[in-house]
């Protein structure tokens, strides 16, 4: 499966680098020379020392200056995985590339696949990059970032994106831009033709306007009204004319989720003396709080003994969609 692991922006030149871990493995990322970016498992061919320290803080990103070296017995890789130098041996080097690992990219996202497979970043994203090939998500730069520590399975913060049902109690402030996210508990949503918000309004703030202008390209529709998409497993995108406010998720265990929070916006509005992303994060952050908080009770609520899952009001047919989703996973492994 591939996964969201970063954007670009976050390994910018030659010789960056980043470590992640995503369930289990510890990932390392890397910007050769050749200005490509790869993805290695973070392991020394030699003994199975770890390249860069995955519980020290302060190297979870940074620059190697030339080349990879291994703190242990000084193995030297070369920033594409080559093994560039052993000390006091004389090994094939060819056998002892870093173990590497499929990555792509999209709109900026960087992408993992852990498992060896056939199938490819486009064949998972399907027609999405189609229905938002309008928007300069490439381009766009992190105006703002909050990472939030979630007590809560990953699958029940995506049920929660995938459905409005809860909306009308959960989010006032929400409801009062789009009305239609109360209208019926969020029932008969077109989100193919986006989600129109109240008269007057054209993005997501309290007041539903702003002094950005719409990113360039944009058609009628995506100039007035919310697309949102839910890009599995683990990107809530939610894109308005002028901003892009995405939640990669990181699940750390079966109770808990990471979630890294990205205000996106055009590079052109960003460097103007006046800019001020405040009125989109403020809003964002405090429906995303307001989520947060529901899904955690969740959690704690699951673990009653008498508990067994309800069923799906018919406006949370997305959310059934990612049971089905997880299932046949499950299946194919």
């Amino acid at each position: 499966e591939w996964t969201c692991v970063a954007r670009e922006s976050d390994i910018p030149q030659s010789g960056d680098y980043k470590a992640i871990n995503l369930t289990g493995e510890s990932i390392l990322l890397v910007r050769g020379e050749d200005d490509k970016l790869r993805a290695f498992f973070n392991v020394c061919r030699h003994r199975g020392c770890q390249l860069v320290d995955s519980l020290a803080p302060e190297q979870k990103s940074g620059r190697f200056k030339a080349n990879i070296r291994c703190p242990y017995h000084s193995w030297v890789y070369k920033l594409d995985g080559a093994l560039h130098h052993a000390p006091h041996m004389e090994v094939d080097k060819e056998k002892y590339h870093l173990y590497e690992m499929a990555l792509d990219c999209w709109g900026g996202f960087v992408f993992v696949r852990v498992k060896s497979s056939d199938s490819t970043l486009a064949d998972q994203l399907g027609d999405i990059p189609e229905r938002f090939s309008r928007y300069p998500l490439a381009e766009l730069v992190c105006g703002k970032r909050i990472k939030y520590s979630i007590a809560a399975n990953w699958k029940v913060i995506l049920e929660n994106f995938n459905e409005c049902y809860h909306c009308a109690g959960v989010h006032p402030e929400l409801c009062k831009v789009v009305p239609d996210f109360r209208k019926n508990g969020g029932a008969n949503l077109d989100w193919s033709d986006g989600i129109p918000h109240k008269k007057g309004a054209n993005t997501f703030t309290f007041s539903g306007t702003t002094n950005r202008e719409p990113f360039p390209g944009l058609n009628k529709a995506e100039q007035e009204r919310h697309f949102g998409e839910l890009i599995y497993p683990n990107v809530m995108l939610s894109m308005s004319m002028d901003h892009g406010a995405v939640n990669i998720l990181r699940p750390t265990g079966p109770e808990h989720t990471e979630i890294d929070c990205r205000f996106l916006f055009h590079p052109d509005a960003v460097v103007k003396p006046d800019f001020d992303p405040s009125d989109a994060v403020d809003f964002w952050d405090l429906v995303n709080r307001q989520d947060w908080t529901i899904c955690e009770n969740v959690q704690r609520g699951m673990h009653a003994r008498p508990f067994e899952y309800g069923f799906y009001a018919p406006m949370e047919d997305w959310s059934l969609d990612i049971r089905k989703y997880v299932s046949s996973r499950i299946e194919t492994d």
